[in-house]
């Protein structure tokens, strides 16, 4: 079920460049990761838009995203590394928007958020 009208520019981006040549799960999932890898520039200030059980993050918290966790920790949903409480901690990117990064760093947050309410899965 999508949530969001289709944005041509973005579906042929995340189909050319994101997820192409992936034909199971496991190669879209890297292809995200390498993607997110690539054109996020750490570190960016971002703020949770909304708790989730498997975060400490509140809603409205800022912090300061510092990078990617290993890939085998993004096999099921794309995480970034925050820095929080004094230690390095990674949450779901869906979780955040950004508030203070590049324009690359900002398109390719906005590309997973998109993803992710039309409903796509890896």
């Amino acid at each position: 079920m999508t949530q969001s009208k289709k944005e041509e520019a973005r579906e042929e981006r995340i189909t050319m460049e994101i997820v192409v040549d992936a034909y199971d799960e496991m190669e879209r999932s890297l292809g995200w990761y390498y993607y997110l890898d690539e054109k996020l520039q750490f570190p960016f200030t971002a703020k949770c838009n909304g708790a989730r059980a498997t975060s400490p993050l509140e809603k409205g918290e800022r912090v300061e995203v510092t990078g990617m966790p290993p890939e085998d920790e993004c096999e099921c949903e794309m995480f970034v590394n925050v820095a929080w409480q004094g230690r390095t901690l990674a949450v779901p990117l869906s979780q955040l928007d950004v508030v203070k990064a590049n324009a690359e760093t900002r398109e390719a947050v906005a590309d997973w958020h998109y993803w992710v309410k039309m409903g796509y899965e890896f």
